[in-house]
């Protein structure tokens, strides 16, 4: 039996950090853990230059604490109005790592976001050209289509017409919660490959709903059947380098969530890589766990991985039942549970 395990220091290829106090609580969290981190951009408003973005990545390392390695990787937020040469400017200057699509009204702040990919496809043809990563959040939004089918129908009309048509993009399926995801990726080209979160990997949709609502465990794209749980967590440890870690933490005040209107997102940052070491202890796949959050992410961006080393043990680590969110608290994933894993260094 593994008693603790020893990997590369990994990154996080998806995560929320909000801004002002808030940011500054969450900020350590992930610096604990992680050496490097993609940050979304759907602020309000959102980040959407390359000048906003380093503004961003500035208030970010102000609230790293001191001593503490770590690096935000900045993305761009695409819009129908989004200016190709400042995108490309950005990444030539190593401001922008990846821009981000988000359907228009998909989730939090995205308002602003892409209203038809039809919209941006100068722009995209222009990443491609330049080796720009494109992160995708793959829903569809119209009211016609059931929450949870909203995956699924993106595929179908936006992601495949997409890769189809400019198979030299590098894109970023993120957060994936479905088999259909898995089948896309797994048939799909190597510029295609996919971020899973710890919660799809722990919840199903009956976590949420079933004895009453939890609001703690809805995020988007909302948690599915159980079935679709069990093929994401075959493809996170099954060793293939088309997945990697992506946690998508995003947090919100517990007073937002616990609301007549609850956002959507789940604060999973402060114990992010124990509960992914339990999926792999669980599904016999130790063995493949610094593959996943280690290794495929930065070879996908076309980074080296990490020098640095870290151990987790196998040892209870109580999580809080809320912890400091700036101006409120948060309510973190696990809450109250003891999880069987911990971070030793």
């Amino acid at each position: 039996m593994v008693e603790s395990l020893t990997i590369r220091r990994p990154d996080d290829w998806h995560l929320h950090f909000r801004d002002g106090d808030t940011m500054r609580a969450v900020v350590p969290h992930t610096a604990r853990q992680f050496a490097r981190a993609i940050v979304m951009p759907n602020l309000a408003p959102p980040v959407t230059t390359t000048a906003l973005a380093s503004a961003y990545r500035e208030r970010i390392l102000d609230a790293v604490p001191d001593g503490t390695d770590f690096t935000p990787l900045m993305t761009a937020y695409l819009t129908d109005e989004t200016d190709a040469d400042d995108l490309a400017a950005g990444h030539a200057d190593g401001v922008l790592i990846a821009a981000k699509l988000y359907p228009a009204g998909a989730t939090t702040n995205s308002a602003h976001g892409v209203t038809d990919v039809r919209n941006i496809m100068g722009v995209l043809e222009r990443m491609a050209e330049i080796g720009m990563p494109l992160c995708v959040h793959g829903e569809v939004t119209t009211p016609d289509i059931d929450i949870f089918d909203r995956e699924a129908v993106f595929i179908d009309r936006v992601l495949q017409p997409l890769v189809d048509r400019l198979p030299q993009l590098k894109v970023i399926f993120e957060h994936i919660t479905t088999m259909q995801a898995v089948s896309f990726v797994e048939s799909a080209g190597p510029n295609v490959a996919a971020t899973i979160t710890p919660q799809h990997l722990h919840i199903n949709r009956n976590d949420i709903l079933v004895g009453g609502i939890r609001p703690h465990m809805y995020c988007l794209p909302v948690a599915k059947r159980e079935q679709h749980k069990l093929a994401l967590r075959g493809a996170a440890t099954s060793g293939s380098p088309k997945y990697f870690l992506g946690t998508d933490s995003a947090p919100h005040h517990r007073h937002d969530k616990e609301s007549d209107c609850g956002c959507a997102g789940i604060f999973n940052a402060p114990f992010a890589l124990e509960s992914y070491i339990q999926v792999f202890d669980d599904e016999d796949a130790l063995g493949n766990f610094e593959a996943f959050a280690s290794l495929n992410g930065p070879s996908f961006y076309g980074m080296a991985p990490n020098e640095e080393r870290i151990t987790l043990e196998k040892a209870p680590v109580d999580v809080p039942r809320e912890v400091d969110g700036g101006a409120a608290p948060i309510v973190p994933f696990n809450a109250g549970e003891t999880l069987a894993w911990r971070l030793v260094s």
